[in-house]
């Protein structure tokens, strides 16, 4: 298995290609290169996350709950109404990944679970599309793609890692297939996560603008028929 350091020095140099890739070839701006650098960065430690009580998984949730209210700023000043609300709102995202977040995940998870795997990978891809503002599907892409390459980059990794050479032979280690997986042994983590994944692509689809949402046709329905009716009153 490739320790920490290992992990995030792949992910930083991938991340670098990605964001020069990314401003020059891509036609993005260097702020938006530069973040998705970032992006690939922290993507190539996240599945360490399930590392109980260790010193990289501490690092990562603080380092996580620092970068997710960055990311999602755009939309915390939309929700929060300006800029006391988008700070206040930043606090509780922070306090709530750095600690309740890591609680459970602690809890909940095994080291080389359903964090390592290829559906925890579309999982945080999605997480990062539906979490960034912009009004560009291509900008959201990107920073999805971001995570997913630096992600991606762990498991794959980890699975090189696995193969070992005693001189004469190859040998596979017992962590050999536990990365680049599409499943666990757990069967309510496996139903968990998939679950979550249909939900997450949904949304996706809706805010892609690839599928029509029945909530919100229903609702501009509702509107209209209003308007119908307040129109007929002032007759």
């Amino acid at each position: 298995m490739a320790n920490f350091r290992g992990h995030v020095t792949t992910s930083g140099v991938l991340g670098v290609g990605y964001g020069v890739g990314a401003t020059m070839l891509g036609g993005f701006t260097p702020m938006q290169g530069a973040l998705a650098g970032c992006l690939t960065a922290v993507g190539g430690m996240l599945p360490d996350l399930d590392l109980e009580n260790s010193t990289p998984s501490r690092e990562l949730f603080a380092l996580t709950a620092a970068v997710a209210p960055l990311v999602l700023m755009p939309r915390l000043m939309h929700w929060g109404g300006g800029y006391e609300g988008a700070m206040f709102l930043a606090v509780v995202i922070y306090l709530v990944v750095r600690y309740l977040g890591a609680t459970i995940v602690g809890k909940l998870t095994v080291h080389r679970g359903m964090f390592h795997s290829i559906p925890a990978l579309f999982i945080v891809a999605e997480l990062v599309f539906l979490g960034y503002r912009s009004d560009q599907a291509s900008t959201r892409f990107l920073m999805a793609g971001a995570v997913a390459v630096g992600f991606l980059s762990h498991l794959i990794l980890d699975e090189i890692f696995s193969v070992q050479f005693t001189g004469i032979r190859f040998k596979l280690a017992k962590s050999a297939g536990s990365a680049l997986k599409f499943m666990g042994s757990n069967v309510f983590a496996n139903l968990f996560s998939y679950a979550l994944l249909c939900a997450l692509t949904y949304g996706v689809l809706i805010e892609g603008g690839w599928m029509r949402s029945p909530v919100a046709d229903e609702g501009r329905g509702l509107f209209q028929q209003v308007q119908r009716a307040a129109e007929s009153l002032r007759r």
